[in-house]
């Protein structure tokens, strides 16, 4: 069995795969990874794959050097199952990396882009020959929110969830408004662009503010939480 981490920003989520099958999932805030242990001990594990895209503290590499198991970190030098066009491979998210290869996995021949909202929003595309080719990068929700409220004055710090009418009638709904509806807005035109390029483009959308959006874009789309963990379990058996 692979037991595959996304080691983020923010938190770390954790899988185990029999095969293509994910039979196990775990997430925990931080770099909390005692719930590798708990996994190594509990499946049979043989491999076990990381991506991170944080600075991984000393304490949390050697609880993972300690898990008893072959230990493979995702870098740019990592035999892959698709081509990687990045310019700068040694700068690339090993997470935008797997989450392409990921969807390109699910859906092979097929020009894709690959949306991830996390504390980025990354916008990436792997085109039909398995290419990756690059994409984009802006600032996610929660950091517009407290990007509003840090740059200037006066402006609260506002909780993306809450009430959100068409327009803002009070400065907490104002900015809530202003950021999801950029956001959004953001998505469509990216979208409208490629597949001008892309005309039978299918769209995968993933990480944790993602499901919020759904429903919103006016486009078929693929959402799928777990698509970096598949990914990094697709590299890992490459």
């Amino acid at each position: 069995m692979n037991l595959v981490v996304d080691i983020g920003n923010t938190t770390v989520k954790a899988a185990v795969f029999a095969g293509k099958e994910m039979v196990d999932y775990k997430r925990e805030d931080g770099q909390d990874v005692s719930i590798l242990k708990e996994m190594v001990d509990k499946y049979n594990i043989d491999r076990c794959i990381i991506s991170s895209t944080a600075n991984i503290e000393e304490h949390t590499t050697q609880e993972i050097n300690n898990l008893g198991c072959d230990i493979e970190y995702l870098t740019s030098k990592t035999p892959l199952p698709i081509k990687n066009l990045y310019r700068t491979p040694e700068t690339l998210g090993t997470d935008r990396l797997a989450g392409v290869v990921g969807a390109y996995d699910a859906m092979p021949g097929k020009d894709i882009l690959v949306i991830d909202m996390g504390t980025a929003i990354t916008y990436d595309i792997i085109n039909a020959k398995g290419e990756y080719l690059g994409g984009n990068i802006s600032p996610g929700i929660v950091m517009r929110l407290k990007a509003l409220h840090n740059q200037t004055a006066k402006l609260p710090l506002v909780d993306a969830e809450g009430i959100k009418p068409e327009i803002g009638y009070d400065t907490e709904t104002a900015i809530r408004c202003g950021v999801t509806d950029g956001v959004k807005y953001e998505i469509e035109g990216f979208i409208s662009t490629q597949i001008v390029k892309y005309p039978y483009l299918l769209i995968f959308l993933t990480g944790g503010d993602g499901f919020d959006f759904d429903e919103c874009i006016k486009r078929r789309i693929f959402v799928d939480r777990f698509l970096v963990l598949k990914g990094l379990n697709r590299i890992l058996n490459h």
